[in-house]
């Protein structure tokens, strides 16, 4: 059965997009679900949180520009039950370098192809912006999740990002939904956080129930290389990022 794929999406930097698509796929991998992670920024800030390093070896960006097949692009994260498609600094020059590429929308979906049956999720790391490159994971994606900060502004460019995948889903990809937003660094102490969960939930009711908490533990975890579920185990942040992938697993259908 071909995985399902999903794109970690928001424009917006800073709103725990790639703790919560590295949090996710561990989470998943823990259930015995067999999971891929692409990072598709070239920052490869998922990369390095998993203790990988993508210099010297092959990655997304050689398996959209170089067209090296993506099965010699995969490293094995064994501490972590997962594997990765690394990025490196190199990813950066490819928003440009794919604009005279044929079909450049679908890179990603034509090196993903021959993987897609040797997993059960495969979950893309998109930049913090809305280019070529998070295009061509729209394209591949059954599905989007979209992480949100609870914090002033929240809804600010969420409608540009709708706007975007109204255009992607008319134009190169008919199937692709939004599967929910996650609210992200929760901060009971302050009124804010509150009203901006409120505010989010009555815009998109597709939100999941799951909010993941501001936490310090949270924030080192990636500086040592580890996932929330290996430095933090039993803490609040692994517990709510489990919990999400409980309510993922549910809205696909999956029964584990």
């Amino acid at each position: 059965m071909a995985a399902k794929i999903v794109s970690l999406v928001n424009q917006k930097g800073g709103v725990g997009k790639t703790t919560t698509a590295v949090s996710l796929a561990v989470a998943l991998g823990r259930r015995g679900q067999r999971v891929l992670l692409i990072d598709l920024d070239p920052q490869a800030n998922a990369t390095s949180a998993l203790g990988v390093s993508g210099a010297g070896q092959p990655g997304t960006y050689d398996a959209l520009l170089d067209e090296v097949p993506m099965a010699d692009c995969i490293v094995r994260v064994a501490e972590e039950g997962v594997d990765l498609v690394p990025s490196s600094a190199e990813l950066s020059g490819a928003e440009v370098e794919l604009v005279p590429v044929l079909a450049r929308e679908r890179r990603l979906t034509n090196a993903i192809h021959p993987i897609r049956d040797h997993y059960d999720w495969v979950l893309i790391d998109c930049p913090p912006s809305l280019g070529l490159l998070t295009i061509n994971a729209l394209t591949v994606s059954d599905s989007v999740i979209i992480p949100v900060q609870c914090e002033y502004m929240a809804l600010e460019g969420l409608s540009r990002l709708m706007e975007t995948l109204d255009l992607v889903k008319r134009s190169l990809n008919p199937g692709l939904h939004v599967l929910g937003l996650i609210l992200t660094m929760f901060d009971a102490r302050t009124r804010l956080a509150q009203q901006v969960v409120d505010e989010v939930r009555g815009h998109f009711p597709q939100t999941f129930a799951t909010i993941i908490p501001r936490s310090v533990r949270l924030s080192e975890a990636p500086s040592h290389g580890q996932s929330i579920f290996r430095y933090d185990q039993g803490g609040r942040s692994a517990t709510a990022y489990d919990a999400v992938a409980s309510e993922l697993l549910e809205r696909a259908g999956v029964a584990v």
